[in-house]
């Protein structure tokens, strides 16, 4: 399934793979408004579609929008509520980039009019996508798992000290999907020696975790945000590296099925 808001390819397992910030276009009428810098997309979690593409033959359904991150932000609350309190966050339609600096000319960042627009054109589309898909998902296999897939440079100092473990999973403390699916994801993390990593830190789940993983109802939700590093260089013109990827690909992929195998709770 295509729009212009999104592709969505159908599986026939109970878990759908979500990227909500590797679109990059952002459309021509709004690019007047960015600074020179910010056409470049560079906060984008690059090359989601070509990591995560494996789990098409796996069964599961795959998400992905076509829209910068830098005009809305899907992993967002559409009240604007910043996910983590207490630290830098970047809003609904973001104004600064990871690095702090503004991302818009002087005077054309969106006002509320056109954040309401933002809304119902890009991050609604993608959202009634997303519930539809995990609906058909519940009715057909009696649960739905999601994974909601990202990637960030592992230094950001205006987002956080230091540099990040390399995977960094995230089921908002426990509460987005079921102890025992947590416990077996956090396995697979444990028993790797290639990367670095861990469970509710930093980044422990954004708005499509948080929203959608309700294991009380038989949804259940996790967040993977990894490095950059860990498969890409995190320098511009952000080149995949197929080296560094083929090491990567095997501990997503048992992420993955880890979560297809995995069974509900009696």
């Amino acid at each position: 399934m295509s729009d212009a808001v999104f592709t969505l390819h159908r599986g026939r397992r109970p878990l759908l793979v979500s990227v909500p910030h590797a679109g990059t276009v952002i459309p021509a009428d709004q690019r007047p408004r960015y600074v020179p810098r910010a056409l470049a997309v560079e906060d984008t979690d690059w090359f989601m579609e070509e990591v995560y593409g494996f789990v098409r033959e796996l069964g599961a359904s795959l998400l992905v929008p076509r829209h910068s991150r830098y005009l809305i932000d899907l992993n967002r609350p559409p009240e604007n509520l910043p996910m983590y309190p207490g630290v830098n966050n970047t809003e609904l339609c973001p104004t600064r980039f990871f690095s702090g600096d503004a991302l818009y000319r002087e005077g054309q960042a969106p006002d509320d009019t056109e954040i309401a627009r933002r809304l119902q054109t890009y991050w609604q589309p993608y959202h009634r996508a997303l519930q539809a898909e995990l609906a058909r998902l519940k009715a057909e296999h009696g649960h739905a798992l999601l994974f909601d897939g990202h990637s960030i440079k592992s230094q950001l100092p205006w987002l956080f000290d230091g540099q990040l473990p390399d995977i960094n999973l995230g089921t908002v403390n426990g509460a987005s999907c079921a102890p025992s699916l947590r416990a077996a994801l956090s396995d697979v993390l444990a028993a790797q020696t290639q990367f670095t990593h861990v469970v509710d830190g930093r980044f422990k789940g954004g708005y499509i975790t948080r929203r959608y993983g309700q294991p009380a109802q038989g949804m259940h939700a996790v967040q993977l945000e990894k490095c950059w590093r860990c498969y890409m260089e995190e320098a511009p013109p952000f080149g995949l590296d197929a080296s560094r990827l083929s090491h990567l690909q095997p501990v997503l992929r048992t992420l993955v099925t880890t979560m297809l195998d995995w069974k509900p709770d009696a």
